[in-house]
């Protein structure tokens, strides 16, 4: 199988890239199993994070060049970079929050996927690249995730020099919030995904689905469009029940309604 899903504690669930031999390269096959497994957790009620890692020596190395090489019409280009873009905005546009454990490499468009997630930590050790540069094919859809969450000069100079970055580079430009030893790196992931779990489901899929919105809004667009989403957020029950578990100095207990 190319994607395994793995149940861990407490609703965090595991989708590893299980093709090891080509360090995880995003085929056909496996941007649609990851399609699916991302939207059979989507409408999974009791999962409530998704941690996505890579099988053996690193993450993901993107496309799989054999296989872009096979194709010999426009359409069967176009049909992949399409599957691409389809797995990203699934990510986004999901209702769970994603986690990116990244260890070894993420290149190309396995940048691009580390990028799409909400939140990304990675080993030490971990290199980043935007490389298409190097073999003639610009990293033109990986740059739409990429440059959403770095500045515009550390951008180009990825894609211009095709060069990688190390772990603590990417932490600084805001492509990974964190990272950690080998040996400390599962932990400290699951760390966090137990906090984020710990909150109301409900509440999360809203804040998610708002943050991502507003983000592409004017200035007052986003600030009427984010009054209506906290106002429904207002109504549910858990927010009623969060807000009087703060005054009366208790625990909530969140009923995702």
């Amino acid at each position: 199988m190319n994607v395994i899903i793995k149940s861990l504690n407490n609703g965090i669930k595991s989708v590893i890239i299980n093709d090891p031999k080509t360090y995880n390269s995003l085929s056909y096959k496996t941007l649609g199993d990851l399609i699916k497994a991302f939207k059979k957790l989507d409408k999974d009620k009791n999962t409530k994070v998704i941690i996505l890692e890579g099988a053996g020596n690193g993450f993901s190395a993107g496309h799989n060049l054999k296989e872009v090489r096979g194709h010999k019409n426009r359409s069967n280009h176009q049909k992949l970079f399409n599957l691409c873009s389809k797995l990203m905005l699934q990510i986004v546009e999901g209702n769970k929050p994603v986690i990116a454990k990244v260890h070894g490499a993420a290149y190309a468009a396995g940048c691009q996927l580390v990028a799409s997630c909400d939140l990304a930590y990675s080993s030490n050790s971990a290199v980043f690249a935007t490389p298409g540069v190097n073999i003639g094919l610009f990293c033109s859809t990986p740059m739409v995730a990429v440059s959403r969450k770095i500045n515009r000069k550390h951008m180009m100079k990825m894609l211009l020099t095709g060069e990688p970055i190390k772990a603590n580079f990417a932490k600084e430009i805001g492509l990974i919030n964190d990272h950690f030893p080998n040996n400390k790196l599962n932990k400290e992931v699951l760390k966090l995904a137990n906090v984020i779990a710990s909150k109301s489901n409900l509440t999360i899929k809203i804040g998610k689905k708002a943050f991502y919105k507003q983000l592409e809004m004017p200035l007052k667009k986003a600030y009427q469009f984010t009054s209506k989403m906290m106002t429904l957020n207002m109504m549910a029950q858990d927010a009623k029940e969060g807000i009087s578990a703060f005054l009366e100095k208790r625990k909530p207990k969140w009923k995702n309604k």
